[in-house]
């Protein structure tokens, strides 16, 4: 592949990433200045991805958004790696035992990777699969961020960035740094209205026989129904369920 097409490629994987923080759609303008390359460049690349079916685009609000493809491909990776066929069934119990929102994620680079989640009867959650989200205000990316082996872990304490996303949430770095040693101690890791206001979670990891991070699992509700104290009393059926993913998922490379 010459380095010309590399770079082609380079930028169409780019264009696919930011369509995929825009839900709603986005236009070929607002791509470009979010990707910083040329407005030219980018609708090319955009309606190269929508004849592949890798995108999609809407004439009327002349937005781009993901395409059909994209999840067909995000499926099969789902399944290979067992968060369809094993996780399911596990956070289905999860929430029925407990009538909680359960949520399963992954460590992906400086934020966590939502792979599968199952809503309370009463209340959806604001993740949904493919959905990333901060490692230092959720409690599932502090208990992936917690139970990362520590090169890992150095790195991503020394570099992520501490965006609040709400008044609540954590900016100081000695402060994250405290709280991941005590998560480390204690086992599990918990946040209220530090991601979301309104809304409380807990998190624990999940962990291989050779104590190698698989994944981290949660339970989340809105505050209406319980607080993190009402949560924790959870532990045992959101470590049992920690248990049982651990012998079902892969252990990632």
């Amino acid at each position: 592949m010459t380095t010309e097409a590399s770079g082609t490629v380079g930028k169409a994987l780019d264009l696919l990433t930011l369509l995929g923080e825009h839900p709603h759609g986005a236009t070929a303008a607002q791509i470009a200045e979010q990707a910083q390359y040329p407005f030219s460049t980018v609708y090319r690349l955009l309606n190269t991805l929508v004849s592949t079916d890798f995108a999609t685009y809407d004439p009327q609000d002349k937005r781009y958004r993901l395409g059909l493809r994209v999840y067909q491909l995000g499926q099969k990776v789902a399944s290979t790696r067992g968060f369809e066929g094993a996780a399911a069934p596990i956070l289905q119990h999860l929430t029925a035992v407990t009538g909680e929102s359960s949520i399963l994620g992954v460590l992906d680079g400086p934020h966590f990777l939502t792979v599968r989640k199952v809503d309370g009867p009463q209340f959806r959650t604001t993740t949904d699969p493919g959905d990333h989200g901060s490692l230092h205000t959720s409690a599932i990316g502090k208990a992936l961020l917690a139970f990362s082996d520590p090169g890992t872990r150095e790195r991503l304490l020394e570099t992520i960035e501490l965006v609040p996303r709400t008044a609540h949430s954590l900016t100081d770095r000695t402060e994250l740094r405290r709280q991941v040693e005590r998560i480390r101690v204690q086992g599990w890791a918990g946040q209220q209205e530090e991601n979301d206001v309104g809304m409380a979670a807990v998190a624990v990891p999940v962990l291989s026989p050779s104590h190698r991070l698989i994944a981290a699992v949660a339970l989340a509700a809105p505050l209406f129904r319980t607080d993190l104290e009402g949560l924790r009393t959870y532990l045992p059926q959101l470590q049992q369920a920690a248990t049982e993913l651990a012998l079902e998922l892969p252990l990632r490379p």
